[in-house]
């Protein structure tokens, strides 16, 4: 066969696939060594790693040798493995992946002769087609990359492992560490030809936040180094050359130091010398460090929610690291009458963490303790505060010792501040607990003008029945729980019941009144008024529902009228707070006065023609059984005070006393029950609502309260029975509420919406006052036309005898007054 002229394409095409070869050809080389040796490099890499951390100064010098000779054979074992599975690539190898890389394999059909047709010069024709096209494709040929996964290799990623912990080493390390090598073997000193004959370090506490020193480096006799740091001493050569003399660690003057590794720690000013050839001595001044301080900024403060609160700052010159408050009771000087004239228990100082920075530098800040110890036996009582802090090393620091009284919750009702005097002195010592037993007696004997929460003064007299049982032995639990029942009531009666917008207004009102009087904070003062004005409109709120539910139909649209609004209210509790901040307090409690007058005899003018049909007979029937229920829990409260522990007169069972229309308690209890239950359900307004179907549940929940009254009655269960009369009282106030709210919805859906209320509208042309009251017959102040209607009938007129007999029994009121209010109380 004659040989074949080269083709110019070919050639053109072979020329441009040197680069590429090449490149494949090196990737082979790094593929196989990879491959091959990967042990040999994880075993050294690991080895350098745990020289770079120094490893081979802190272990022992056989250890170390031990481990480089198992280091250095294990290698030679991998090197050896690596050499006989090794193969070397050559370029045809490298061709054939570069090849096998291209569709078709162009290089090896470029690099191919004719074999037949040779003469035919068309099939030489095609020949030449054929590998021009080949050119072609050979003419886009890349390196191909190596693959240097070694995962089926080291299945468990030691190589990986092996260079993580250089370059933490790299990173936390030295790699003048590595020159300590060269004293572990015999003539270490002499291979070191020009190289250090010793190493020292000196590395000061973390929380420093200094950095190491070399001191190989440092030529100047000087060095100040903070007390605490760790210097290190690595001699290298034959054993007895150099030596180390060193005065600050503390340690004897005098007493040999062996070895070639030394470690020793900063203690005191002195000195470190290296002794022997080549040595060097350094005068270290020992930098202290200083203990924290902490002061007091200012005075305690109290919050209006009762919480202490005390700025303090605190200095270090590291950073203070923690710190606490402690909190002892002053005992010398605190007033001893009363229910304090006992000896205390004793009782642990109050412990607090101070608030520290959550970023930044901690040398030196400012912070506010913020805490509530309201309930705390030391609240309102006179203690020594101490504030310490402490820092890295330990040490502390301490403030001057605070002589304060504690701040506590603060409460204005009269009664509630009583309740909590008696919390604090059953706390004071259990001692104390017939005492308090008796007061408590003394506080429920007569509780007209004084409790205005019933739950409050039912859940007072089961509490004073529970001390009277168990005031001789009292545990220092059942103390505990007392006192935290005592608590909860206090709240009650100072936040009252919040369940009726006009009882918080009220409350809100003599609250405030109580505060402008006693000299309240600036922040106790606001934190009421924000309270009275959420009091006011939620009040103006009810009042409009009140008016959706009964919407006037009687007045005149064109009568001329004089309206206050609720802008109007608002306006005078602006102009209060005003006085308040101004300092004018007898101004403020005046304009109090005017407005507590105001809200009396606030109310929505209604109109008649309302109250026909069966659902607003149901109404008057339910209001109707409200007011005798509360009749029935009047009566029953004053037979629980006949006689010592609400034993009745002569010879009535308990239960079983007469009313005013001869009936037991009992049976007028079963008669109201069955008055309740004999309701027709059709009658009530909003069948089939939501709102009605909750006033219904709400009705069943008081027949079955009633019925458990009726049997605590019959049993001579006098508290219970008053518990039970309570349940059922407020659930025919829910149920009430429902269904009218029900029924509102009823009237609005078939006469549309009624027009809104009118505070204190006044004609001029008729004998209306400017509160929309009318003269009634018999001189009284009023109508029946705008007496409300639903549940609030009787709570209103009870309030209204509680605020009059609360005036009558005020001796600073005027006498003609007193009068007056005592005439009406004999009408009433």
């Amino acid at each position: 066969m004659a040989r074949e002229t080269p083709d110019p394409a070919t050639e053109t095409a072979l020329e441009r696939l040197i680069w590429p070869l090449r490149l494949t050809w090196v990737g082979l080389w790094a593929e196989r060594l990879a491959r091959a040796f990967w042990p040999v490099w994880t075993i050294l890499i690991t080895t350098l790693a745990a020289l770079v951390f120094g490893l081979q100064d802190l272990l022992p010098l056989d250890w170390v040798r031990g481990g480089l000779a198992v280091a250095g054979l294990g290698a030679l074992v991998a090197l050896g493995l690596g050499l006989r599975g090794f193969r070397r690539p050559s370029r045809a190898d490298a061709l054939g992946r570069l090849d096998a890389s291209l569709p078709g394999r162009p290089i090896s059909s470029m690099i191919d002769q004719q074999a037949i047709g040779t003469a035919d010069p068309w099939s030489r024709a095609i020949w030449q087609a054929h590998r021009a096209r080949m050119a072609e494709r050979a003419a886009q040929a890349r390196a191909v990359p190596p693959d240097l996964r070694l995962a089926r290799r080291d299945p468990f990623a030691l190589r990986y492992v092996a260079l993580t912990a250089l370059v933490v080493a790299l990173m936390f390390g030295s790699v003048w560490r590595l020159g300590s090598i060269a004293g572990l073997g015999p003539g270490g000193a002499e291979a070191m030809v020009g190289g250090p004959s010793w190493e020292a370090w000196a590395q000061p506490p973390g929380y420093t936040g200094k950095p190491s020193l070399y001191l190989n480096e440092i030529d100047t006799p000087d060095v100040t180094l903070p007390v605490g740091s760790r210097v290190q001493v690595r001699l290298y050569g034959e054993v007895g050359d150099l030596g180390v003399t060193e005065t600050v660690s503390g340690r004897p003057v005098g007493e040999p130091v062996p070895g070639p590794a030394q470690d020793f720690d900063v203690r005191q000013t002195g000195s470190i010398t290296i002794d022997g050839q080549g040595g060097r001595a350094w005068r270290v001044m020992a930098l202290a460090d200083a203990p924290p301080a902490v002061s007091t900024e200012g005075e305690m403060s109290r919050e209006a929610d009762g919480r202490m609160k005390l700025a303090f700052s605190a200095q270090d010159d590291y950073g203070v690291t923690g710190g606490r408050a402690v909190i002892a009771l002053d005992l010398a000087a605190v007033d001893r009458r009363f229910g304090l004239v006992a000896e205390p228990e004793p009782r642990e100082p109050v412990t607090l963490d101070l608030p520290l920075p959550i970023s930044g530098n901690r040398a030196e800040f400012s912070e506010t303790l913020v805490d509530d110890l309201s309930k705390h036996p030391f609240a309102n009582l006179p203690v020594v505060l101490n504030l310490t802090v402490t820092d890295a090393a330990m040490q502390e620091g301490s403030s001057p010792t605070l002589k304060v009284v504690l701040p506590g919750r603060r409460f204005f009702d009269p009664l509630a501040s009583a309740l909590i005097e008696l919390r604090r002195d059953l706390l004071w010592t259990a001692a104390n607990g017939p005492r308090t037993a008796q007061i408590l007696h003394a506080i429920t004997h007569s509780p007209e003008g004084l409790f205005r929460n019933e739950r409050a003064f039912l859940r007072t007299r089961v509490l004073m029945r529970r001390l009277d049982a168990e005031a001789a032995t009292l545990t220092p639990t059942a103390r505990d729980e007392i006192a935290e029942q005592l608590w909860e009531i206090a709240l009650m009666v100072e936040e009252g019941d919040l369940a009726s917008a006009l009882e918080a207004l009220r409350r809100a009102q003599d609250r405030l009144d109580e505060a402008i009087r006693n000299g309240a904070s600036p922040d106790e003062i606001q934190k009421l008024m924000d309270e009275m004005r959420e009091a006011l409109n939620n009040y103006m709120r009810e009042l409009a529902e009140e008016a959706q539910r009964n919407p006037d139909q009687q007045q005149s649209e064109n009568r001329q009228t004089m309206e206050m609004s609720g802008d109007q209210l608002q306006e005078m509790l602006d102009k209060l707070q005003e006085l308040m901040e101004q300092g004018k307090m007898a101004e403020a409690a005046e304009l109090m006065e005017m407005m507590r007058q105001l809200m009396e005899n606030m109310q929505v003018t209604m109109g008649e023609g309302q109250g026909q049909g069966p659902g607003n007979q149901a109404m008057r029937d339910l209001s109707e059984t409200l007011r005798d229920q509360q009749g029935l829990s009047d009566d029953s409260f004053q037979q629980l005070q006949r006689g010592p522990n609400g034993e009745p007169r002569g010879g009535e069972q308990p239960g079983e006393g007469e009313g005013q229309d001869g009936r037991s308690l009992a049976d007028r209890q079963r008669d109201l029950k069955n008055r309740l239950n004999g309701m027709n359900d059709s009658q009530l307004p909003g069948a089939g609502s939501e709102r009605g179907e909750s006033g219904r549940r709400s009705l069943d929940d008081a027949g079955r309260a009633m019925e458990e009254a009726e049997r605590a009655l019959r049993d001579g269960d006098l508290p219970g029975a008053l518990d039970r009369q309570a349940e059922a009282m407020e659930s025919l106030r829910e149920g009430m509420r429902d269904l009218g709210e029900a029924m509102a919805e009823e009237q609005r859906q078939q006469n549309g919406q009624g027009e809104g209320e009118a505070f204190g509208r006044a004609d001029p042309n008729s004998q209306r006052d400017p509160l929309g009251r009318e003269p009634g017959e018999t001189g009284r102040i009023g109508s029946d036309r705008n007496m409300l209607q639903g549940e609030d009938v009787y709570r209103r007129a009870q309030d209204l005898l509680d605020e009059i007999r609360r005036r009558s029994g005020d001796l600073t009121r005027p006498e003609i007054e007193r009068d007056y209010l005592r005439r009406l109380l004999d009408m009433y």
